[in-house]
């Protein structure tokens, strides 16, 4: 089964930035992609007008289907929204209708 992506630019971080694997905290403009492979999204993040991406922290997480990646990647904007600089995990709606665990291996 191939991958689907989905992509959001001009994503502002909330107040302390996005917490990331690789680069620490990020702040400012950012763009927000999401990368559904079979059982697990990858979410990353990268300064708009940047070519480097960054896992977020977290990611990747469990997600069963690409419609579920669809609504992992809404959370993965609303949380860089939101800002904190916590890992990512997925969206109470997604553990709850999907029963899945937060983080992957979690």
């Amino acid at each position: 089964m191939a991958s689907t992506t989905w992509t959001t630019t001009g994503v502002f971080t909330g107040p302390g930035g996005v917490r990331t694997a690789e680069a620490g905290t990020l702040a400012g403009e950012l763009a927000v992609r999401t990368v559904w492979e079979p059982q697990q999204a990858h979410v990353c993040v990268q300064y708009v007008g940047d070519t480097e991406w960054y896992p977020l922290a977290g990611s990747p997480v469990p997600c069963p289907t690409p419609e579920v990646g669809r609504t992992v990647h809404q959370g993965a904007v609303d949380a860089v929204r939101a800002g904190g600089a916590v890992p990512f995990t997925l969206p109470p709606a997604v553990r709850a209708a999907y029963g899945t665990p937060t983080q992957a291996g979690g």
